[in-house]
């Protein structure tokens, strides 16, 4: 008899409890134990979810991040924070800086960067040679003693662990050493970790490896088969499991690492299931991903059940089956979208509906097809409806990406020449100063959008509401001095879903959250059809924000790779056709934005590196059609009007040739809590034009200083020359309060005034001693 289980559940709520429960707390308005309550809330519903599965997964709940939770379970948080102090208060400042608002022990927040491919934001790990691992197991003890007292004796708890070599692969040495070399003493504390477990009576521990999709050198290879071979001696069964690709050259290692059972990502890898149902060991269980954990179309039930039935009938008990990886990465519950357009709604599965397709799988194979006529019925109506749907295909669009050509994506000069043409126009000073684009979205913006939304405020009043911000926003940024000004973006809820709104092919979610970060959650737009521009989405705000100003504006969209990469995406079409239709689409925006007067057009692409495939090898095909995209949206416009793009939380060291491939005249670019680590990537690459490192972490409520500024910016001028560099925010400010943002970029304001001074300065004690040079020659 097959069985299901889930690999993690979203934690947010199905209506984003967590995050209203989480800012509160920090803001001091809600307290520890008010916090605590709503986290054991949602775990009970959670597990109510997924009630109809075999295995309960324990411990994939998070305050914040599961990857920050490994590092406090293994004892290893940063040195910085005092390891005498509260454990919850440590786990915050390593998150965000500080525990709560008037905390005095504010702390340089952890390094943040995006989790494989997906937008979920994990907290990096830091270790060092002298790295001691301790077991801090209280917290996941005591969840899964409530797992299995909620549940009862019927259901297994199942608890859910970040595996050693993944945990080493996702950290940074600070101090440049060998990360494997720490190994040996992490192994004892897992091996602690597994029998504390099984003292509870725990059987099966899912011990997550989603590195094994990867490209491993030999050393990391051998780490597994150490690792494994440590572990083998747990008194609890271990199912490893692996997500979002192939396993390729790793998979006959899976197939032979001492563990109970293997969990692969048929959905990513379905060419791999059949070696996998031959090469596993009769002894070992194969748990196969057969329904999506990263998109939220229904799954072709009849069709999976087609190649499932010889697989269990093969199997037969070792045969599991589970989404293709934790549902973190989709929202809750789709049976809230009363009112979704109610043709797409029926194509649709979030979380807890993928658990209900799994159990019908589960009930054809155990039982017979017979036993579920009526789900496979409904679900097959729905998979027709949209294969047949009228609005899903439009052929003009079609067109207009078949008649894109190279010359569409090149800029008529090259960067120099342009750059001396933008010098001209804009006329900025040395370490010229901007913001990312947008500006705090206050109780009052979300108010009024909310009125607007329902029918209780009139087109003209949310008009006049939104202007007043724009202009509140302009005045400020006039009154600290800011070079190149942004309108702030009152008007828009989120910088993917504001421009799906207004592109026909898209619909849209009410509570279709998803976790980013912490608190942090995205609605992604559902993008179902063919994509095109009906009218201009920016450009009256534009025009409107720049009239209040002569100070250059910059015109703000969100770039083709980035809308495509933070939407749930169709999947009936290759992505690369997907993202040239959004691309053409933003091109149409930035020539009337061009035509409208604005000289500066920033194009975000934050998500490029996102959508990286996991193997190196895979690589230059999606960069190919991913900066083309950005190429044919950003390069129609004259020499004089400057380009910019905005790129954060990522790792973009290793594909800096790509980003300079793709012409932007300026990038902005996370790089703060790094501490400028990724500049070191031009210590070998040359980056031609001009670029922000980004030196102010929006992601903490921490301010920083003039000195630290000017600290960072120093450390740049070591790579980039500094006529090239400019001076910004590591990100958007729509998360942060206007009492924090105002103080924070008064110092970068006045940390570029320092910069200039130092320039002057310099240039006088260079003419100073070119006279004193030329009057020694007269003397003699």
């Amino acid at each position: 008899m097959a069985r299901i289980h889930s690999l993690g559940f979203p934690r947010i709520g199905r209506k984003r409890e967590l995050k209203f429960q989480l800012e509160s707390y920090w803001t001091g308005d809600s307290s520890r134990t008010e916090l605590l309550a709503t986290a054991h809330t949602l775990r009970e519903q959670n597990w109510q979810h997924q009630s109809g599965c075999d295995l309960i997964p324990v411990g994939d709940f998070s305050l914040y991040d599961h990857v920050l939770d490994t590092s406090a379970l293994l004892g290893n948080l940063p040195e910085r924070v005092d390891t005498n102090n509260d454990d919850l208060d440590n786990y915050f400042r390593i998150a965000r800086g500080r525990a709560q608002n008037g905390d005095c022990q504010c702390v340089h927040a952890g390094e943040m960067t995006k989790w494989f491919d997906t937008n979920y934001h994990y907290i990096v790990p830091e270790v060092t040679a002298d790295t001691a691992f301790s077991l801090n197991p209280d917290s996941l003890l005591a969840q899964v003693r409530e797992a299995q007292q909620v549940n009862g004796p019927s259901h297994s708890v199942k608890p859910v662990v970040l595996g050693p070599v993944t945990y080493l692969w996702l950290s940074k040495a600070k101090d440049g050493s060998d990360r494997l070399a720490l190994l040996e003493r992490l192994l004892p504390v897992y091996t602690e970790l597994l029998a504390a477990l099984a003292a509870e009576g725990v059987e099966w521990v899912q011990i997550d490896e989603p590195i094994l999709v990867t490209e491993l050198d030999s050393a990391w290879r051998l780490a597994f088969e150490q690792a494994y071979h440590h572990l083998k001696v747990a008194p609890v069964k271990l199912l490893l499991t692996t997500y979002f690709g192939e396993l390729q050259d790793n998979l006959q290692l899976a197939c032979q690492l001492p563990v109970a059972g293997l969990h692969l990502d048929a959905i990513s890898a379905p060419d791999e299931v059949a070696k996998l149902v031959d090469w596993l060991p009769i002894h070992k269980v194969l748990s196969l991903g057969v329904i999506s954990g990263r998109n939220i179309w229904k799954t072709d039930l009849t069709r999976t059940l087609d190649w499932l039935e010889p697989i269990a009938a093969k199997l037969g008990e070792r045969l599991w089956l589970a989404p293709s990886c934790s549902l973190l990465h989709v929202p809750v519950d789709l049976s809230l979208e009363a009112t979704l357009d109610a043709e797409v709604r029926e194509w649709l599965s979030f979380a807890a509906q993928k658990l209900q397709e799994l159990q019908v799988l589960k009930s054809a194979l155990n039982h017979g097809r017979d036993s579920v006529t009526e789900e496979l019925r409904d679900n097959q109506r729905a998979i027709i409806s949209r294969q047949q749907s009228t609005r899903v295909y439009n052929p003009a669009v079609k067109a207009a990406v078949d008649g894109i050509t190279a010359e569409l994506g090149q800029r008529q000069s090259e960067y120099t020449e342009r750059a001396a043409k933008q010098r001209a126009v804009l006329q900025l000073p040395d370490y010229p100063t901007t913001t990312i684009g947008s500006f705090p979205q206050t109780t009052e913006i979300r108010q009024a959008r909310l009125a607007y939304k329902q029918g209780t405020l009139s087109e003209s009043d949310y008009q006049s509401h939104m202007k007043a911000e724009i202009q509140r926003a302009v005045e400020e940024q006039e009154a600290l001095g800011l070079d190149v000004l942004v309108h702030g973006e009152a008007e828009r809820n989120d910088m993917v879903e504001y421009f799906g709104e207004q592109l026909e092919g898209y619909v849209f979610s009410r509570f279709g959250w998803v976790q980013s970060y912490g608190s942090r959650c995205v609605k992604p737009p559902i993008l179902f059809g063919d994509i095109h521009r009906p009218n201009a989405m920016t450009v009256e705000w534009s025009k409107f924000a720049q009239s209040l100003t002569d100070k250059p504006m910059k015109g703000m969209l969100t770039g083709p790779v980035t809308i495509l990469n933070w939407s749930f995406v169709r999947d009936d079409q290759p992505r690369k056709a997907t993202c040239l239709q959004l691309a053409l689409a933003i091109r149409d925006e930035v020539l009337d934005l061009e035509q409208a007067g604005i000289q500066v057009i920033q194009i975000d692409e934050a998500a490029l590196r996102e959508g990286l495939p996991l193997r190196r090898s895979q690589w230059q095909s999606y960069l190919d059609w991913a900066v083309h995209s950005f190429k044919v949206c950003a390069n129609g416009v004259q020499d004089e009007t400057q380009i910019h793009t905005h790129m954060c939380y990522s790792e973009f060291n290793d594909i800096m040739p790509a980003i300079a491939d793709m012409d932007a005249d300026v990038i902005t670019i996370e790089t703060s809590r790094s501490d400028m680590e990724l500049l070191d990537a031009f210590d070998e690459f040359e980056y031609p034009n001009e670029i922000g490192p980004g030196v102010y972490d929006i992601h903490s409520p921490n301010i920083p200083s003039q000195e630290q500024i000017v600290s960072l910016m120093k450390k740049a001028e070591q790579r980039i020359p500094r006529e090239r560099l400019w001076v910004n925010p590591d990100c958007g400010l729509k998360t942060r309060q206007w009492e924090e943002v105002i103080p924070a970029l008064k110092n970068m304001v006045e940390a570029a005034y320092s910069l200039r001074d130092q320039v002057v300065s310099e240039q006088a004690g260079y003419a100073q001693s070119a006279n004193d040079s030329v009057l020694d020659v007269v003397l003699l």
